[in-house]
């Protein structure tokens, strides 16, 4: 038996309704099946969901693509095998969501835009990410376990090879062997393994998760794509700060 129920999505700043949707389900569905279900329709039909409270949403198997949930919270949602890729590969828009402890295991997240995102200890293992814009996103404590490639004093090895003459370019990935823009460098430096997961991330992604997997208590993946000036000024804060650390 199955009854039909009014159910609305609030925003998490305001609390006011922002979809509303008759869903079909069981008498005996909990609130983040019910939740799921009205975040299903929502994307049907282009609403926009960006701020909405969508914590602890049953999404898995969900078809979002084309979802806005820009700074929306799905804490601890569980989006596995969830689609939120879009043929433009820009249509997932996550820009400063709350992914805290959401379950993204085998997502399809190709070409989202989670930047400024909070993934804190959040399960992306087998999640797709290739060309994913995770700029700025806090990935702290998030399961990287099939992501195990490290480069030892990332922050110093990256800022001694941009730092040298010519060596860095923000305006491409790579232009040459011996220049490269910072998300480049990295997964240059990481060898082999870095170039095969650039092959198939992209370099903006497979560069961010190489910076996690190295320094885990990174607070924020760097921005990718900021001028040469801001990038080369960034990486050696960071080059400075790490040295501090292994010294001390």
């Amino acid at each position: 038996m199955v009854t039909i129920e009014k159910f609305e999505v609030r925003n998490r700043w305001t609390s006011l309704v922002q979809f509303t949707a008759e869903i079909t389900c069981a008498p005996d569905a909990t609130i983040g099946v019910k939740l799921g279900l009205a975040v299903g329709w929502a994307c049907k039909s282009g609403a926009d969901l960006s701020g909405a409270d969508l914590s602890g949403a049953d999404l898995r198997g969900a078809v979002l693509r084309g979802a806005v949930l820009r700074g929306a919270v799905l804490r601890g949602a569980d989006l596995r095998n969830a689609d939120l890729s879009g043929a433009d590969l820009r249509n997932a828009v996550l820009r400063g969501a709350v992914l805290r402890g959401a379950v993204l295991r085998g997502a399809d997240l190709r070409g989202a835009d989670l930047s400024g995102a909070d993934l804190r200890n959040a399960d992306l293992s087998g999640a797709d990410l290739r060309d994913a814009d995770l700029s700025g996103a806090d990935l702290s404590g998030a399961d990287l376990r099939d992501f195990p490639i490290k480069i030892e004093n990332i922050h110093q090895r990256v800022y001694e090879a941009a730092s040298a003459p010519q060596a860095l370019n923000m305006g491409t990935w790579h232009y040459c062997d011996t220049t490269h823009c910072r998300a480049g460098w990295v997964t240059t430096l990481a060898g082999d393994g870095g170039k095969a997961l650039e092959w198939v991330m992209g370099t903006a992604a497979a560069a961010a998760l190489i910076y996690q997997a190295s320094d885990p208590s990174l607070e924020r993946v760097p921005n990718f794509y900021c001028g040469d000036a801001e990038a080369l000024e960034d990486m050696k804060r960071m080059a400075e700060a790490e040295a501090a650390r292994v010294a001390a």
